[in-house]
């Protein structure tokens, strides 16, 4: 085959013989032949018209090309398309085949799906009375009851089906936890009841005993400033007398000096010093008449201050009297319990006053 024939029968690929040419290395013999073409001679450069003939050979190579390219790229374009089609047709196949599959079995899953609600509808009835023994907490009794009752009225008949003895087994298997936490809880509650009443009781005697503590501590307060008061009243009157004291003997010195000083000036005027000896006596006179009734006044207002000291004094003597008889008698109470739980008498009267003396640690007898 020349070369020749070889471009002409590129320039006629087509469609239809293109599968056998665009194989692995099936466009080598169209590239041998070109090249045998072109590279058969050899043109003159120095002429025009061998400079001419290389370029129309240039143009010879590229017209090849063009003409085993382009209905090889024709080619590959279908090639390509090919997949789209044939998965588009895959697609609607499978589709089809998958709805007819599921439209045949529809039956069967319809019947399955029942079976298995009916089913779960046990299990769940089952996994309740399971739950009713479940808390998050301890729970109080009263919450324990109320769950004994709801799972009580729950009915085990054939309702449950092939899951009656399961059912069944259940429920009495949770009762039977429920009836022994009602128990637990009942007597825990019971038992922090109990705690609570006595906690309660001794916080009332603790208050109690404060509270008899703080008005003995008031009253022996009160006593005391009682009689600091009485002390103070006392030195006070004390210091009033002395005061009037020396005022009486300030004014009967004045006296004196008035005296001295009229019979100075009794040569100037008789009528004058008369006049001051009248009125020297009459203020002497008053001064000892306002200094006895200033001592009555002192001496009544002492009396009446010891009186009510006197009187305070056997209050509070009555009032320890009371406390000694108060105290003796809670002593005799706890010397009988004592003898009444078996001590003798004699060991009985050494313990309440070993306690009463506060010579037993951490034993008290509260009054």
């Amino acid at each position: 085959m020349s070369a020749q024939q070889q471009v002409i029968t590129i320039d006629d690929i087509s469609a239809d013989n293109a599968p056998a040419i665009y194989i692995a290395g099936g466009l080598g013999q169209f590239f041998d032949a070109v090249k045998a073409e072109v590279t058969g001679e050899v043109p003159d450069l120095t002429t025009r018209k061998g400079r001419e003939r290389i370029a129309s050979l240039a143009a010879t190579v590229s017209k090849s090309k063009a003409a085993v390219e382009k209905p090889g790229r024709d080619y590959l374009r279908r090639l390509k398309e090919m997949p789209k089609v044939v998965e588009a047709e895959l697609r609607d196949f499978v589709t089809k085949m998958d709805n007819l599959r599921d439209s045949t079995r529809q039956p069967l899953t319809d019947w399955e799906n029942a079976e298995q609600a009916r089913k779960d509808k046990h299990v769940d009835g089952i996994d309740s009375m399971k739950d009713m023994a479940l808390f998050g907490a301890t729970p109080p009794a009263s919450v324990v009851a109320r769950m004994i009752a709801d799972l009580e009225a729950i009915e085990i008949n054939d309702g449950w089906e092939e899951f009656l003895a399961e059912a069944a087994q259940v429920k009495d298997q949770t009762l039977a936890k429920l009836r022994t936490l009602h128990a637990e809880r009942t007597q825990y509650e019971a038992e922090q009841a109990e705690l609570t009443r006595l906690r309660l009781e001794k916080e009332a005697r603790d208050k109690k005993d404060n509270e008899d503590r703080i008005a003995r501590e008031a009253a022996e307060e009160a006593t005391r400033k009682a009689e600091a008061k009485a002390q103070q009243d006392r030195e006070a009157e004390a210091q009033r007398v002395r005061d009037e004291k020396a005022a009486a003997e300030k004014r009967e010195n004045d006296l004196k000096l008035q005296a001295a000083d009229a019979e100075r000036k009794a040569e100037q005027s008789k009528r004058e010093k008369v006049e001051a000896e009248q009125k020297a006596e009459r203020d002497r006179l008053q001064g000892i008449e306002d200094q006895k009734r200033a001592v009555e006044q002192a001496r009544l207002d002492e009396k009446a201050r010891a009186d009510a000291a006197a009187d305070e004094i056997l209050r509070q003597a009555a009032a320890r009297e009371a406390d000694k008889a108060h105290q003796a008698k809670i002593n005799r109470a706890a010397l009988e319990a004592f003898i009444a739980g078996g001590m003798p008498e004699a060991c009985a009267k050494q313990a309440v006053t070993m306690i009463a003396q506060r010579k037993i640690p951490a034993v008290s007898i509260s009054y």
